[in-house]
């Protein structure tokens, strides 16, 4: 006859539990290294064409130029236009490619100086003196200014000031110390406490077209002056401005807070490039482990939801590290020895208890 009371309940293990906290993030020498503070998971199109997702931020770039994982699969983010503009939000969610060719130049259009002075004790240049760049009594002051032409080609600039009254003055431009495009005289007056009295954007007009003789278009740059002044110092330009530049070639990368990439260029330019995708999810325990640092969704763990760094309920991306393991090592070890122990010691209840049934057996 069998009893229907069960004898022990067994031991069986109900769950295994993932952990996702963060792990100490450390500094390393690769510029393209990320570390997530906070909530997301990297988004990696994997060899086969899946999706995979990663916290592990230890990338580098292929030879085709794609940023990869170091088993060679695809970072994925939100590529910038030519310009460098990002989209504000949506976007195309696609791997991440890092543009090797060369940066555009740009043409100098604007110039202004931020900062500088004329000084009213300059002697006054008589009208009977005419302008020549040559002949250094023929005006006061002249401030050197590189430009650039629409192929990236460098020239100088020279802004010539002649003092004609009292707060009065004259400016004159010649490129290239070629005398035969001088323009100018543009007057430019200053009030009795040493302000410019003739504020509008550009004071100095727009210098009409400089005719290139390498091809290029002709250079045209509007002039601010309107924050020049007249004090009892000597003249100088201490802050000045122009918006172009030559071409330039891609000399390194830098990644922000918010997981944009930016170039850094030969030329002292910056032009951003992507920025990294985020993923987040309902539950992060219902994520699928395949090994490699890598997880997939699965039906417990919700559909990813894309982001940004800094937005929503994603992290903060630190350039340049790496997150470490957030086990504390010794302390796991010290909770094996214990297991070990209690294991030994439930062994040594086993075998105490053999013993003493086999000595009950020998008794017969």
């Amino acid at each position: 006859m069998s009893s229907s009371v069960q004898i022990g309940v067994g031991a069986k293990i109900p769950a295994v539990y993932q952990t996702f906290t963060d792990g100490l993030p450390t500094t390393t020498n690769n510029p393209l290294d990320m570390a997530i503070i906070g909530n997301g998971f990297y988004i990696i199109e994997r060899n086969d064409g899946s999706t995979a997702y990663s916290r592990n931020g230890q990338f580098d770039i292929s030879k085709d130029g794609y940023i990869i994982t170091p088993i060679g699969e695809k970072l994925k983010g939100f590529m910038a236009d030519a310009n460098g503009v990002l989209p504000v939000s949506g976007g195309i969610l696609q791997p991440i490619f890092i543009e090797q060719g060369d940066l555009a130049p740009k043409i100098t259009e604007n110039y202004q100086v931020r900062a500088g002075n004329l000084n009213s004790d300059d002697p006054i240049i008589p009208t009977t003196t005419l302008f020549d760049p040559a002949d250094v009594d023929s005006y006061n002051f002249t401030e050197p200014v590189p430009v650039y032409d629409s192929l990236g080609g460098e020239h100088a600039l020279a802004m010539y000031f002649r003092k004609t009254g009292a707060g009065n003055w004259d400016v004159y431009a010649i490129l290239d110390n070629d005398t035969t495009q001088t323009f100018g005289p543009q007057a430019i007056n200053f009030d009795a406490y040493g302000r410019n009295t003739a504020p509008t954007v550009p004071t100095f007009t727009t210098i009409p077209p400089f005719n290139l003789t390498n091809g290029a278009a002709p250079l045209t740059i509007a002039v601010d002056l309107s924050k020049m002044t007249q004090y009892g110092s000597s003249s100088s330009v201490t802050d000045h401005y122009q918006d172009g530049y030559t071409s330039g070639q891609i000399a390194g990368l830098v990644i922000s807070k918010d997981g944009i990439i930016q170039g850094r260029y030969t030329n002292g330019q910056a032009k951003n490039l992507a920025q990294v995708g985020l993923a987040t999810f309902r539950s992060n325990q219902g994520l699928t482990s395949i090994g490699d640092n890598l997880w997939v969704e699965a039906p417990d763990s919700g559909p990813a939801i894309i982001g940004r760094p800094m937005a929503g309920l994603c992290g903060v991306i630190s350039g340049g590290q790496v997150e470490e393991s957030n086990v504390e090592l010794t302390q796991e070890l010290v909770q094996m020895i214990i297991q070990q122990r209690n294991y030994e010691g439930n062994a040594q209840t086993i075998r105490t208890q053999d013993q003493i049934l086999q000595t009950l057996v020998n008794l017969r």
